[in-house]
Parts: C-alpha cells; sequence; structure tokens
C-alpha cells in the first residue's frame, strides 16, 4: 500500500484528491501543517511516514501577490523547498502542484519550454518548481494546471453559475485564452502519474482543447437552463487587474504522451461531466 500525505488538503484540488485516494491518504490543511514551517513540516513527515507527498499548499491571490511578494514566496517558493528537503533523506516523492502562470502567454508551451512568468505570482510558482526539481531530480513530479474550478471552494465557473440565476448581462473577458479544468480530472491525473512509475519531471494536468473566459461563461449560462446572450465580451484592457494575466494560456501534454499516458479530455465534455456535482454559491 503507498501512504500519501497531501498538504493544502482544505483547498480545492486538496479535497478532491483526499475523496479520490480514501483511506490510502491523509489530508493536512493549513492548520494542521503550515509549509512555511521546515519544523512542522519535518514532524509531519516523522509522523505519517508517507510514500509520496503532493502539495497542494498555495498562495492563489494573483493580485494580492504584486504587493505582498514575500508572504506569497514564503507559501509557494519556501514551503516547496522545505517539502522537498524533508522528503529527500527518507526516500518519498513529491508531487508539487504549479500553474501555467510561470509562462508568457506568448504561444502554445509545453513540458519542455522555458518559463518566463509576468506576473509575480508565476515568479513565486516558479521558484518552488526550481526548488522541488533541484532538491528532488529523480523523486519528484511539477504537476502545473490552469482555470481550474470544483466542488469545493471558490471558482470562475461557480462565480458564473451564480450570476445565472440573475437577470442583469454580464460582462466577461474574452481576449484570453486556457483551458478550464476540473480539479476531480487533476486528481485522478496524480494518481495515475504516481502508480505509473512514469519518470519525475514536469506534466501538465489540463484538460485538452482551448477557450475564452466568455466562452466558459456561456457554457456555464447554458448548462444551467439561462440565457447566454446575457453574458457580453469585453477586452482585458477593459477589465484592469493589479496583475497583468497571460493571454494564450494553453499548454501542451507532450509528457503525457511519452510516458504512455492520456492527458485529460476536451475542456468543454469535462465540464458537462463535472456540472451535477456543483452547488449555486
Amino acid at each position: 500500500m503507498t501512504r500519501w500525505l497531501i498538504s493544502g488538503a482544505g483547498g480545492m484540488l486538496g479535497s478532491d484528491l483526499v475523496a479520490a485516494l480514501g483511506t490510502d491518504a491523509v489530508g493536512l490543511d493549513r492548520s494542521a501543517l503550515d509549509i512555511t514551517d521546515l519544523a512542522a513540516v519535518r514532524a509531519a513527515v516523522a509522523d505519517h511516514r508517507p510514500d509520496v507527498v503532493v502539495n497542494c499548499a498555495a498562495w492563489t491571490a494573483v493580485d494580492d501577490a504584486e504587493t505582498a511578494v514575500d508572504a506569497a514566496l514564503a507559501v509557494n517558493g519556501i514551503g516547496p523547498a522545505n517539502l522537498a528537503a524533508v522528503c529527500a533523506p527518507v526516500g518519498a516523492r513529491l508531487v508539487q502542484v504549479s500553474t501555467d502562470y510561470v509562462f508568457d502567454g506568448t504561444g502554445c508551451s509545453s513540458e519542455d519550454d522555458k518559463p518566463n512568468p509576468m506576473n509575480a505570482y508565476g515568479r513565486t510558482k516558479l521558484a518552488g518548481e526550481r526548488a522541488v526539481l533541484d532538491t528532488l531530480p529523480d523523486g519528484a513530479y511539477v504537476v502545473r494546471t490552469a482555470w481550474t474550478y470544483g466542488a469545493h471552494g471558490r471558482s470562475f465557473v461557480k462565480t458564473m453559475l451564480g450570476l445565472s440565476h440573475g437577470d442583469k448581462p454580464v460582462t466577461v473577458v474574452n481576449d484570453q485564452h486556457g483551458q478550464p479544468t476540473w480539479t476531480a480530472d487533476v486528481a485522478r491525473q496524480i494518481v495515475v502519474l504516481v502508480a505509473s512509475g512514469a519518470a519525475p519531471g514536469i506534466y501538465h494536468a489540463t484538460s485538452s482543447g482551448s477557450a475564452t473566459w466568455f466562452e466558459l461563461a456561456r457554457e456555464v449560462f447554458t448548462l444551467a437552463g439561462a440565457d447566454a446572450s446575457r453574458v457580453r465580451p469585453v477586452s482585458s484592457a477593459e477589465y484592469r487587474r493589479a496583475a497583468p494575466r497571460p493571454a494564450w494560456s494553453v499548454l501542451g501534454h507532450d509528457a503525457w504522451k511519452r510516458a504512455g499516458l492520456a492527458p485529460i479530455g476536451d475542456w468543454r465534455d469535462r465540464l458537462h461531466a463535472a456540472f451535477p456535482s456543483f452547488r449555486a454559491p
């Protein structure tokens, strides 16, 4: 039996991963394990003796990271470094969950492409990736995902589902492209990846195909039985945010193919499969 330890287990992906693993996993939320505390990480690994650690803990407030870089780096960079440092001497494998924001959005990015983050959040997540891969070159997976939604926690999909019950127009950005991804699918990909014994390294766990936020919002309205014409397109320039976003955030899945594993299916098919599990906010 493989013993799993999940940090950040109270979040959207962490909750789905614990559910997917069942009794094989111990899930620790932020109150039970602060990954920025090296002593706490060492104690958790000693207590639970995992074969695999999956780090779902993260600073995810993208705009806030622009003015709170040290706080974001502590969670996204130092935290993963602590986990890697503790996993290395005991032989535990480590899965570090990362993001499409390590790229600048100028083209489709494969696992082999050089990262070039365009905001502070992306830079802190890249620091975490590098710390893990440098410390555990033969025992770590970096799993990048993007545009996530799930049954637990907040997401764009849940926000649109809530707005679908109204009657006012909803404006949504239509010039940023990405891959809407169900966290239950990401959880299953992580389990399959580790169980397969695939080579360590970087894997992109995102849905196939691509959409804009506007297209995703209209699909959610349609699934909810609402009038999709209420969703109106706007440009990123009209919807200013503190942190710049990649315009083309479509990730390739070459590493899965090399490992002989199937990537996640088409984003629209997966959204339809996920939809019954959602509850309106």
